[in-house]
């Protein structure tokens, strides 16, 4: 049994019918609750539920202080490679994307990691497009093997792999991975994913379990929000991360919310999410698990992100390059998506104290 068998239960849900039947009782009733269910969940992403945001957001915070403390962790980016044989509609990386393609060389991403590393930044998620030939489990551990000099924590962001590929990772000295499944909507994945192994909607979603069953520390997942009807994809997101936090008791499970921002290429999906959407995702996500890591990355803007400190979130990205080699040439070449948020990681850390939280930088050492 994998998280796919639990989807299936939901996949066919009218949800619809549930928001039409949810009323404003039913919302006071479950924010008051100390545990909630999955029904209990959806109602608070109902449009009934935007009526008790204030309330929500006051409980998010109150359940965030209690499990986490008032901290953030402060962690950053670094793009090894962008090359990438998925033609995928929404992303820079599309194979398809005419643009002079980099993958770095070992000495650059020393360069890259004494230039993180002077910042203070002790947490580093290196990423890639899904170019195994070229940019492979090999390649990886080559590059961790360089960056555990510098950084107490090394997590990954690249593309599906096989439980022995990621128990390999680990030996070398990775020990978290971000897996986005894009949406959880198998016929829009289907249309927005036109050719490459992307584009196999189940492998991919069965791929933070493969890490979790590797022994991997954290594991975080998402989706593209925009890309459907945001609700429908907070649902299943949130139903994903309760699935692996029950059978997986001993990993770290977080979700991020990222937000669909400008690329190479601008995908139309008529599907937009505003700040008052995934306020309400992430308040009603923090009521239905407390304990729960929430990185938000720099897609977002420094006033969205300030508010968003005190409502649930746990990590946040600071200083941020997403071009191949941006850390030590921002002109390198393109990046995969905008960034909103541009404060460097000093900018961050002092926002973060003035609104009265902690700046952390490394709260992980592997022995």
């Amino acid at each position: 049994m994998s998280f796919y068998d639990e989807f299936l239960q939901y996949s066919d849900a009218d949800m619809e019918a549930v928001f039409q039947h949810t009323t404003s009782a039913d919302i006071e009733r479950i924010i008051g609750k100390d545990r909630l269910t999955p029904k209990d969940f959806l109602a608070l992403l109902s449009p009934k539920a935007e009526e008790h945001l204030e309330w929500m957001a006051q409980k998010a915070n109150e359940l965030t202080v209690q499990n986490f403390g008032r901290v953030i962790l402060l962690y950053t980016p670094m793009y090894l490679s962008d090359y990438c044989t998925n033609k995928c509609t929404y992303c820079g990386f599309n194979v398809t994307n005419t643009f002079t393609r980099k993958q770095l060389t070992m000495e650059e991403v020393e360069k890259e990691a004494q230039t993180v590393a002077a910042s203070g930044i002790q947490h580093i998620l290196i990423l890639t497009g899904e170019a195994p030939a070229i940019a492979g489990v090999p390649y990886m551990k080559e590059c961790v093997g360089i960056l555990k000099r510098y950084f107490s924590s090394i997590a990954i962001e690249v593309y599906a792999m096989e439980e022995e590929e990621y128990a390999e990772l680990m030996e070398a000295g990775v020990e978290s991975m971000t897996m986005y499944q894009e949406t959880y909507n198998p016929l829009l994945y289907d249309r927005l994913h036109l050719k490459g192994p992307k584009k196999d909607y189940r492998y991919r979603l069965d791929a933070p379990e493969r890490a979790c069953r590797a022994g991997m520390r954290g594991v975080n997942i998402g989706a593209l929000l925009g890309l459907d009807d945001w609700r429908r994809d907070g649902f299943f997101t949130g139903l994903h991360a309760n699935y692996l936090q029950n059978k997986y008791p001993g990993v770290e499970v977080s979700i991020s919310l990222p937000r669909i921002r400008p690329t190479m290429g601008n995908c139309e999906t008529g599907n937009s999410v505003n700040d008052k959407s995934i306020v309400q995702f992430m308040t009603a996500f923090r009521l239905f698990m407390p304990r729960a890591g929430m990185p938000l990355s720099t897609r977002e803007n420094a006033e969205f992100r300030n508010h968003a400190i005190k409502l649930g979130i746990t990590k946040m990205s600071a200083g941020v390059q997403t071009a191949v080699g941006g850390h030590i040439d921002s002109q390198e070449n393109s990046g995969q998506f905008a960034v909103s948020d541009t404060r460097n990681v000093k900018e961050m850390s002092d926002a973060i104290l003035q609104l009265g939280y902690q700046p952390v930088f490394k709260d992980w050492q592997a022995i």
